[in-house]
């Protein structure tokens, strides 16, 4: 893995990180009514797409080994050209099912490389 995908990596891995720090202790009620929750959590995810579609950019390779990348990136996307019409039961739901494992993902991935651990 080349230095740029992995600091790419870890970029999303601390993002999704962060957004099980920020959630962590609420339910959908209490997420719905933070407004800086739900800001500080699509900020977040708009760094996950981010990065790894900079990561797909520069090593294809390494992208295709994370599940649903396209998706994330076109999550990113939507919240930031579509910011209007967020839903955020489908951020909630994100959030409890695809965050934690990707994050694992992007562990295994890190940690296959030999790249260390950081946040």
């Amino acid at each position: 893995m080349r230095p740029e995908t992995a600091k790419r990596l870890l970029d999303a891995r601390v993002a999704a990180r962060r957004i099980r720090k920020f959630t962590a202790g609420l339910d959908f009620s209490g997420f719905s009514r933070s407004e800086m929750v739900r800001s500080a959590v699509e900020r977040q995810f708009e760094i996950v797409g981010e990065a790894l579609g900079k990561a797909a950019e520069v090593e294809p390779a390494v992208a295709e080994q994370i599940p649903d990348l396209r998706r994330v990136v076109g999550l990113r996307n939507r919240l930031i050209h579509g910011y209007d019409s967020v839903d955020d039961e489908i951020i909630w739901d994100i959030v409890q099912t695809k965050i934690p494992p990707l994050a694992a993902q992007l562990d295994h991935l890190l940690t296959e490389s030999g790249f260390a651990s950081a946040e």
